[in-house]
């Protein structure tokens, strides 16, 4: 039977103008994918509005944490804190997804310095309060936890400002959430005395924050998403690419062997069965064995498969450096925190960037201006909400990478005078902030953050004088 290919079709488009040839061809077919792509993004509108709508009803706290003094905890205690932490996490049926619009509930860990006074706090949903001060006490029993108000407030959201100005930007992985960072394990030495065995790595931080002038605030938060335990996939991905890496170009011969050798294989396995014999599928070996990888890439497996067996979170890290016009300083605060961040590189495996791409203060070549003041309105406004949709796809991390980049510091390592630091459980923490001209270290303080209802400050003149908003 011939087959008979009709043109037909086409040439008579050919002779239409182009308004009749585009709905000839929306008549033929051309409409399916215009009503998928309606279907999809009605979905994404429906979603969109129900999750905002749903937010809306939560509450959130936010706890100031005032470690022991004399803390000689290490970052294994925080580990153990967001081990507890990772018990939020809820699975979500189709009803409340799509029709109640539930979503999963995120914390926030953030550092603060406001004149250089710093203060470690976690923001959390109202119904796990409970659970973030049992993870607290249950590692750090002498803590104080205390709800304060938000020390944003009265901080411009619209640039440019008169008084103020603002850098910022979220940090990415450079590599697949997969691969780990370094962590606090790789800087822990077995010589020398008990102080200097153990880096902190929050040291470097510590000492930026106690270094900011009156009028100069830095702060830093990492938004935590608990995931299930479905996470470790991605590990099994990267490492199944890892081990079947290979060179597979081939030459003419080799594909005209290779072809004749799998029909043959084909024929023997339809005929063997006729003779009452099941055939027999060799095992295929792995590309790469462990022990015949490169260095890297057993480097890289192993790694990989360590990361994963522990518990993950999604994350996003941010950072916002505001001042008055007069006090900036971009070079000092903004290089200073990147080089706390590139501490936890590791070249061959993962590191935390800046995202210079989309959410970093800067712009270049074409509407400089108007873009630039764009990025700094998103950037703190995203901080403010403490947003976890908005700005680049959260990562994924796991609790000791977690503890690694936010934990309370080792005072004995960490010299830092204005971190403030509690005797024990007290009903009202005497969180304090600096007032005299100078740096940290030659000031007096005085109490900032209050109890919600307290009163406050609301002018934004002169920061912290803004805080906290009652």
């Amino acid at each position: 039977m011939d087959i008979v290919i009709d043109f037909s079709f086409i040439k008579e488009l050919g002779a239409l103008p182009p308004y009749l040839v585009m709905w000839r061809l929306f008549l033929a077919g051309g409409w399916m994918p215009m009503a998928v792509t309606f279907i999809w993004l009605a979905k994404e509108l429906w979603l969109f509005y129900i999750k905002q709508k749903w937010g809306a009803t939560q509450k959130s706290v936010l706890l100031a944490i005032d470690i022991p003094r004399g803390n000689e905890q290490s970052p294994k205690a925080v580990e153990n804190m967001f081990s507890y932490l990772a018990g939020a996490h809820g699975s979500i049926n189709l009803i409340e997804k799509y029709w109640e619009g539930k979503f999963q509930l995120s914390f926030s860990l953030e550092t603060v310095s406001i004149d250089g006074y710093t203060q470690f706090l976690i923001r959390t949903p109202e119904p796990f309060r409970d659970l973030v001060e049992s993870a607290v006490y249950a590692q750090y029993p002498d803590a104080e936890i205390t709800e304060v108000n938000d020390y944003t407030a009265g901080i411009p959201t619209r640039y440019p400002d008169d008084e103020y100005d603002v850098w910022g930007t979220e940090f990415i992985q450079a590599n697949s959430s997969a691969y780990p960072i370094k962590t606090y394990k790789e800087f822990e030495n077995l010589l020398g005395a008990p102080e200097v065995r153990y880096k902190d790595t929050m040291a470097s931080l510590m000492d930026l924050c106690s270094s900011l002038r009156k009028g100069e605030q830095l702060w830093y938060q990492i938004i935590l998403i608990p995931t299930g335990f479905d996470w470790p996939k991605i590990g099994d991905k990267e490492i199944g690419k890892i081990l079947k890496e290979k060179d597979t170009s081939k030459n003419i011969g080799d594909s005209i062997i290779d072809s004749i050798m799998n029909f043959i294989d084909f024929i023997g396995e339809m005929i063997l069965p006729l003779w009452g014999e099941e055939a027999k599928k060799e095992v295929k070996e792995e590309v790469f064995k462990i022990m015949n990888l490169k260095p890297k890439e057993k480097k890289q497996v192993e790694s990989i498969q360590e990361k994963v067996s522990k518990l993950g979170f999604e994350f996003k890290i941010r950072v916002v450096y505001v001042a008055k016009k007069d006090l900036m300083n971009k070079p000092k605060v903004g290089s200073g925190f990147v080089g706390f961040m590139k501490q936890f590189a590791t070249l061959d495996l993962n590191n935390l960037k800046p995202d210079t791409e989309k959410t970093y203060t800067k712009a270049s070549y074409f509407f400089v201006e108007s873009r630039l003041n764009a990025k700094k309105n998103n950037i703190i406004r995203n901080y403010i909400a403490r947003d976890d949709f908005k700005g680049r796809k959260p990562g994924i991390l796991n609790i000791e990478e977690l503890a690694t980049i936010w934990h309370f510091p080792v005072e004995a390592v960490v010299k830092a005078p204005m971190i403030q630091k509690a005797p024990g459980r007290k009903a009202e923490p005497p969180m304090r902030l600096p007032i005299s001209e100078g740096t940290a270290s030659e000031k007096t303080i005085e109490p900032i953050f209050e109890e919600p209802g307290g009163e406050g400050v609301k002018t934004k003149a002169v920061p912290p004088n803004n805080l906290p908003v009652a």
